[in-house]
């Protein structure tokens, strides 16, 4: 496995907010932004495009489509300002 570059300061407050707002068991915000150069929403200094893989019990009998919104609620700011796509892989626990 190819060792994942290190995290801008846009991905570190992404890490930040999500390690906050979930005390997740697992988590992983990786920085995909150099795979869509020059496509909709990039920018030269990258850290625009963002996958996270999330693991918390927060996440426990909620839907998919609910964890998605708790994951895009703790990152509205960084949304709205900077981040041009969020890919999310959430789960609960076992």
């Amino acid at each position: 496995m190819t060792p994942q570059p290190r995290l801008g300061p846009i991905g570190q407050r992404i890490t930040k907010k999500l390690e906050q707002s979930f005390a997740p068991a697992t988590l992983q915000v990786i920085d995909e932004s150099h795979h869509h150069a020059g496509h909709s929403g990039s920018r030269p200094d990258g850290e625009s495009h963002f996958r996270v893989v999330i693991v918390a019990e927060a996440f426990r009998a909620k839907s998919r489509v609910e964890q998605h919104r708790m994951v895009n609620a703790a990152l509205a700011e960084e949304l709205k300002e900077r981040v041009h796509a969020l890919a999310i892989q959430s789960s609960a626990p076992g």
